[in-house]
């Protein structure tokens, strides 16, 4: 039974989508479905072919969608009611369209979309946040200043955590520590000791006797993370999505590479405890990352987003632990959390919150996502961002305040080392040619901005 809703008495709203063949576009396409005034009015993809099998399987039938190669085409196709499929900007007829959602997940690609909708007037839901790391700082000061909107996605956990953040915010209470879980639960079974994470199984004996923290946390999330050192936990993917955060939060990463303590979910408040009470953060409003340990039969956290909080009245907070709230053992922190995030199931909220030119965070200078090499890279090394994670091979992401030479780390992508970098340094703009030329440009106009206090988009 889906109950009317007040949102589904406005105008219609006519969006541009670009990516729209990958998982993201998949799941907010069929959302779409249960949303009639959220219109795909064109659909943005190479592989145009693909886009129109996918379209079949949501049960959208051929007639209602049509190629087009120029924007007067396109304009002809929108206006009669059906799907434009385009595969590159020239073809977009920004005049028919409100919001462009771009989940292309490309720096160079995403960046000229998302500048050319604010050019033509469009809001922008940036669900790329490879491209927001670079771009969003630039992009979202365009937009603001001409009374556009630029947010990132409901549905990734950026833009999840974002309103936790600010719901924690509104009722007042001391942020610690936020973040989110890794995007695969390690699930343990105690009675064969095996771990499985991602379809990878290992033997993990060690976590057996591991499940309770103790006394000295540290030295247990230690253990933890040596029992299931051969799995691999960090992803780039999850220093990007926490870059955007931090961006708009002033928060940043206690250490560059972030904790990934290996925690179950009643641990996060003593985890995330200051190290004076205990726990592993060196500074209070901090960005972090869990790895979600988890029994058989234990729901999962499903990639969701956190915020550790300190308490107040102890009576409270001891009424609220009894009511299953995690509460740390001394009572002094909380965690409050939402274990889900939906990809483009919940997008549809930030189109509305784009229309309605709702106030968010804006992304404000002071730090990147910059590239350290994790072993030594010889002159004309050729970098690619490749993988489901989004990845360059012997490059590490790492969050740090902004560095003018520091390159960000996704601007790397189709760029070739013009000098040799030893392991452990920061690849600089001045180390590569091949980047692309207008993110380039964006990144450099945001970051000479000078950094004010966190904004809103009005």
């Amino acid at each position: 039974m889906i109950l009317p809703h007040r949102a589904r008495r406005r105008d219609p709203i006519r969006v541009a989508l670009t990516g729209a063949n990958g998982g993201y576009g998949r799941t907010f396409l069929a959302q779409l479905a249960h949303t009639p005034e959220i219109l795909p009015a064109i659909l943005i993809d190479p592989d145009i072919d693909g886009v129109l099998r996918m379209l079949a399987e949501l049960g959208i039938p051929a007639h209602r969608a049509a190629g087009s190669i120029d924007p007067a085409q396109t304009a002809e196709i929108v206006a009669d009611g059906r799907i434009a499929l385009i595969a590159s900007v020239e073809a977009v007829d920004w005049a028919g369209i409100d919001v462009l959602v771009e989940a292309c997940g490309r720096v160079g690609v995403g960046s000229a979309y998302a500048e050319a909708a604010l050019n033509n007037n469009t809001h922008v839901v940036m669900v790329s946040k490879e491209v927001d790391t670079v771009v969003g700082v630039e992009l979202g000061a365009r937009a603001a200043s001409k009374g556009l909107s630029y947010l990132p996605g409901d549905g990734d956990q950026p833009a999840n955590l974002l309103r936790l953040v600010d719901w924690v915010s509104a009722v007042g209470l001391d942020i610690v520590a936020i973040g989110k879980a890794g995007e695969y639960d390690l699930q343990f079974n105690p009675e064969t000791g095996r771990v499985t994470q991602a379809g990878e199984t290992i033997d993990a004996q060690q976590l057996t006797g591991l499940l309770d923290l103790g006394e000295d946390i540290a030295a247990t999330l230690q253990k933890r993370a040596a029992a299931v050192g051969s799995l691999k936990r960090a992803a780039a993917a999850d220093s990007c999505e926490m870059t955007v955060v931090a961006m708009r939060t002033g928060m940043m990463a206690d250490v560059e590479a972030m904790h990934y303590p290996v925690a179950r979910i009643d641990e996060l408040a003593d985890i995330y405890a200051a190290r004076a009470d205990g726990g592993i953060t060196n500074n209070d409003g901090v960005v972090d990352v869990f790895s979600a340990l988890r029994l058989p039969g234990e729901a999962s956290f499903a990639g969701g987003v956190f915020a550790i909080v300190r308490t107040g009245d102890p009576v409270t907070w001891e009424i609220l632990r009894g009511k299953g709230h995690v509460v740390s053992r001394n009572g002094k922190y909380a965690c409050i959390y939402w274990p889900y995030h939906y990809m483009g199931v919940e997008t549809p909220l930030t189109v509305h919150a784009a229309v309605d030119c709702a106030a968010a965070p804006a992304a404000q200078p002071g730090m990147v996502l910059a590239g350290r090499a994790t072993r030594d890279l010889p002159a004309g090394t050729g970098l690619a961002v490749a993988g489901h994670h989004h990845e360059i091979a012997g490059v590490a992401p790492v969050m740090i305040a902004t560095d003018h030479e520091a390159s960000p780390f996704y601007l790397l992508d189709g760029a070739r080392l013009t000098r040799p970098v030893a392991r452990g340094e920061l690849i600089g703009l001045e180390d590569v040619h091949g980047v692309d030329a207008g993110a380039l440009a964006l990144y450099l106009a945001g970051a000479s901005r000078e950094t004010n206090l966190i904004g809103v988009n009005q």
